[in-house]
């Protein structure tokens, strides 16, 4: 049986690859924070080991005290990162500084995995074709214009440059399913029948479903090729309209009324929205890194390597994916409210 470690399992995706490791039958293993949610990984199957990665000292400690001596994990899944921060520099700490501690302590522990899968971005790659469309290839020359995608470059350099150390990378475009609050911030939005958008030249997006990413891992594990870089997505790109349409009928064909604003507002707005953030001492989903991102026109994506050397499948449909994501956002929304009522005793 192998032994995975799904670091940063934590967040929205890693309950995802926990559930797939455990569906495949793998001894599996949680890195988490003392203070990481643990609300998506209550699987009594599952086993925890608390890391600090400020500390690589600490973290080579901590994960040779997990497991018998000589003993490690066969596979390693990185999924620790984040895509939002209050102070851009946090962007380096934890993207790059963490996965470079997290190698530093796996060598001084001497627990080095057979495979390590590093979750990278699709923005790490930078901007695309914008006047022919033509998709983001895995073989792409990187050249980042957001400091969230540097810093996913600067780790992936890391895994690159480290001997002996067989990694995959995947790249994948818009993750989203159940749970997920980026893209239901959208879906709240068409479900209140507002859509909104920036720019006004056609936006080519991509997606992937999270359970088709978890899938991709264990394949790409399992069948992929060392030092290869995937691109992760449905293999096809949808505009706004049909995203908007996709998730209205979802809803029961509720009807919307799209709002464009100008590049020059978006921008203003998230600078205030940044600027805000760090007065409330939180990180704002909008920021004037995310602008550059939103503004993107294309998003295109080629997953076709990924499909030659590990079988790798969209399963889900942008339409079945979010009427999935749907049904758990209102499965949600009925809990809080019998929450909510049970909270008053019943009383209205």
């Amino acid at each position: 049986m192998k032994r995975v470690l799904i670091i940063g399992a934590g967040g929205f995706i890693g309950g995802f690859i926990a559930e797939e490791s455990l569906r495949r039958g793998y001894d599996t293993w949680c890195g988490v924070r003392p203070s990481t949610s643990r609300r998506f990984l209550s699987d009594p199957r599952l086993h925890f080991v608390e890391l600090d990665y400020d500390s690589p000292s600490a973290m080579a400690r901590q994960l040779r005290g997990a497991l018998p001596e000589g003993e490690k994990w066969d596979w390693i899944v990185y999924n620790l990162g984040a895509t939002k921060v209050m102070v851009y520099s946090d962007f380096n700490r934890i993207n790059y500084q963490y996965l470079r501690h997290t190698i530093e302590a796996l060598e001084t522990a001497a627990m080095m995995p057979a495979r390590f899968l590093y979750m990278s971005s699709l923005s790490a790659l930078g901007p695309c074709d914008e006047k022919n469309y033509e998709p983001y290839r895995a073989g792409m020359i990187p050249c980042p214009d957001t400091r969230y995608g540097t810093s996913k470059i600067k780790a992936e350099t890391v895994l690159e440059t480290t001997p002996g150390l067989d990694w995959i990378i995947f790249r994948p475009t818009g993750v989203y399913g159940p749970h997920e609050q980026d893209y239901l911030m959208m879906v709240k939005c068409i479900d209140r029948h507002w859509d909104f958008g920036i720019g006004f030249r056609k936006q080519l997006l991509t997606f992937i479903y999270v359970e088709d990413l978890a899938t991709a891992i264990f394949d790409a594990l399992e069948r992929g090729k060392t030092g290869k870089k995937y691109i992760i997505s449905e293999p096809r790109a949808y505009t706004q309209k049909e995203f908007r349409r996709i998730v209205s009928d979802a809803l029961g064909g509720k009807w919307v009324i799209p709002v464009r604003l100008p590049l020059w507002m978006a921008k203003a707005a998230s600078v205030v929205a940044e600027k805000y953030g760090v007065f409330k001492m939180q990180p704002s989903t909008l920021n004037t890194d995310k602008y550059k991102i939103m503004k993107q026109r294309n998003w295109n994506a080629d997953p076709s390597e990924a499909e030659a050397d590990f079988g790798f499948v969209a399963r889900h449909s942008l339409p079945e994916g979010i009427r999935l994501t749907v049904e758990a956002y209102r499965r949600d929304v009925e809990i809080a409210r019998a929450a909510k009522k049970a909270g008053k005793g019943g009383k209205e």
